[in-house]
């Protein structure tokens, strides 16, 4: 019996190794420090610009490694991090608040490995540092928003059902409708109770009739605000150049976002913090914005500025931005930039019985920014201030519902904008960040450092035993356990999502130790049957036959316990869990595929009398 791998098996080996070490490569380039530049809301980040900061850097003798100019975003690569903090003062100075300005560390990769989608392992907050945040969405701006949008519908609702109110107001929690007469209430209570299957309506003295949102509806509400949020804020921190923010939930009403790399906290904070929403309204085209100016303001409008100008717009939106589910720049049959909306059922319903009425009137775009003035309120939360902003005014071209065009913009990079706010400005409440911690580069290193050390440390130590005790065999399974430590590497780089944390290294350094238990299976078995009598070709054919079942049963079982760890852990157990069924998955590999197939290579297809093991 003489022992060969097919050429399938060779190639396989070959392909996969090899391809898990070109994707493993980039972690040896390093990083930069560097300066990242972003447009703000309105301003326009363009090449020119870009040289200009060049050179005022240069004249300040900071020396700059390189400079990268895409997708209207800038990465000025820096010698080290005295010149990172130089520069960014600098570029701060000269562009001013209308630019997104932070630190970063930028990978130092080649770009030859960049065009393959190669990049180097993300390092959680642990390893790398930065900053983590603990956000509270506000709930009671969140359920005062959707009552906000109750007023709207009762009131269209009762007049095309032509029942007569005397009022209708927003209290806290719930919303009073006033009618003239009993029988008129009764029918609004039960036209109503059919029409809103979430709300609750009492009847309350004075021919008020009183409607609560249900328990589920709340609790909808709630969840509805927190995803929102989440959503959001992994917009925002694109701005600030993280490779692998985390921004889950926690609890019914917290988020939990960390920011690995990151050194420049406070712009950190200034993104997170500058929450926003946007809403339609309707241009009064009936009454004199300059009367406005001079006081006298319509009790249903508002007065506000736009391009320069004074603009008076209803008090009621005609749809918020959490009815916004898309939004594409693009160009219209002529060429001008416009922008692509895409509304829920509900927010197109209420857009389509406007524009019915509407068509060729103006329409504006609100954009709405909550900040905090870092006073507290009765409650112990942090008081917000609305600052709003009309961004764009644009004629209705036609009735349109879900899905509609935004004309009449200046320029594409307007429209980009905008399409931007519409996708990340649909926050439905405000959020506050409640606790912050930093972790410093030189702790990120010193974890980085001790878990690398682990790593080593193991692994000589399984080396030079293997050696000892299986001699040429354990020389095959130590190139294995390389092999596999490269692969770990390299899926990891691979898997957009994955980042090592600490207990991720305390993961990889369990599978260095377990990565080797499948080849003393094997080697065991060979021995047996060298004992027994058997032939070396016969020995190591029957060793990893009869191995493979028992390491197949081991591993399953402890990829099972890894799975469940992954679907009900979190934080630092999903990090341990993803670094130990990866290291499984390549162990099984390396000890059954590689290893056979270097053995094969070696002692395998000729008569031998005697095996080194």
């Amino acid at each position: 019996m003489l022992n060969k791998s097919s050429i399938w098996k060779v190639l396989t080996a070959i392909v996969v190794v090899g391809v898990c070490a070109l994707y493993a490569l980039p972690n040896l380039y390093g990083e930069d420090h560097a300066i990242q530049i972003s447009a703000g809301q309105d301003a326009e980040l363009t090449q020119a610009l870009v040289s200009e900061v060049e050179q005022t850097l240069k004249s300040a003798n900071v020396a700059i490694k390189r400079i990268e100019f895409e997708n209207e975003r800038a990465l000025i690569r820096v010698l080290n991090s005295d010149a990172q903090l130089k520069a960014r003062e600098l570029v701060d100075e000269f562009l001013g608040d209308d630019f997104v300005v932070a630190m970063n560390l930028a990978p130092d990769t080649p770009a030859w490995l960049e065009s393959i989608g190669g990049t180097p392992m993300k390092l959680g907050l642990d390893l790398r540092g930065g900053v983590h945040f603990l956000m509270e969405v506000d709930m009671n701006a969140a359920t005062s928003k959707a009552l906000e949008d109750a007023v709207g519908g009762f009131r269209t609702s009762l007049r095309e059902e032509k029942l007569r109110y005397r009022s209708v107001k927003q209290g806290d929690g719930y919303v009073d409708i006033t009618f003239r007469d009993e029988d008129t209430l009764d029918s609004a209570k039960f036209f109503l109770r059919n029409r809103n299957n979430d709300l609750t309506f009492t009847e309350r003295s004075g021919l008020v009739l009183r409607a609560n949102f249900s328990e589920a509806k709340l609790t909808e509400i709630r969840d509805y605000a927190v995803k929102q949020n989440i959503t959001i804020i992994r917009n925002r921190v694109n701005q600030i150049g993280v490779a692998e923010p985390v921004v889950q939930k926690q609890g019914a009403d917290r988020i939990v976002v960390q920011l690995p790399g990151i050194q420049d906290t406070a712009k950190a904070k200034e993104i997170l913090n500058a929450t926003a929403t946007l809403e339609y309204r309707e241009v009064d085209t009936k009454n004199d914005p300059q009367d406005a100016v001079r006081g006298r303001v319509p009790g249903t409008s508002e007065l506000f500025m736009y391009e320069g100008r004074p603009t008076l717009l209803k008090k009621r939106a005609i749809v918020g931005g959490n009815h916004i589910i898309d939004a594409n720049a693009g160009v219209d049959q002529n060429g001008l930039p416009k922008v692509s909306i895409s509304l829920d059922s509900e927010g197109g319903a209420k857009m389509s019985r406007f524009t019915k009425r509407a068509v060729g009137n103006p329409m504006a775009v609100l954009f709405i920014e909550y900040k905090s003035t870092n006073e507290r309120g009765p409650d112990g939360k942090l008081i917000f201030e609305a600052e709003r902003k009309v961004i764009s005014v644009a004629n209705i071209a036609g009735v349109f519902g879900s899905k509609f065009e935004t004309t009449g913009l200046d320029s594409p990079q307007e429209a980009q904008n905008l399409a931007l706010l519409l996708r990340a400005g649909a926050l439905i409440a405000p959020i506050q960040i409640v606790e912050e911690r930093t972790v410093g580069p030189s702790l990120g290193a010193e974890n980085v450092k001790l878990g690398m050390n682990a790593i080593i440390y193991g692994l000589v130590a399984v080396l030079i035993f293997m050696i000892i005790y299986y001699k040429g065999f354990g020389i095959v399974a130590n190139v294995a356990l390389v092999a596999n430590l490269v692969m770990i590497v390299g899926v990891m780089s691979m898997i957009p999502g994955a980042a090592l944390s600490l207990p991720g290294m305390a993961g990889i350094v369990l599978t260095v130790g377990m990565a080797v238990d499948a080849n003393v299976l094997i080697f065991e078995r060979i021995r047996e049957e060298l004992a027994d009598g058997r032939s070396p070709q016969q020995a190591i054919h029957q060793g990893y036959d009869s191995a493979f079942s028992t390491i197949l049963d081991a591993n399953i079982t402890t990829f099972i316990a890894g799975l469940i760890l992954f679907a009900v852990g979190t934080g630092p157990i999903k990090g341990f869990s993803i670094t130990l069924m990866i290291g499984i998955a390549t162990s099984m590999f390396t000890a059954i595929l590689l290893t056979r197939v270097i053995v094969n290579g070696v002692w395998g297809g000729r008569r031998i009398s005697t095996l080194p093991i």
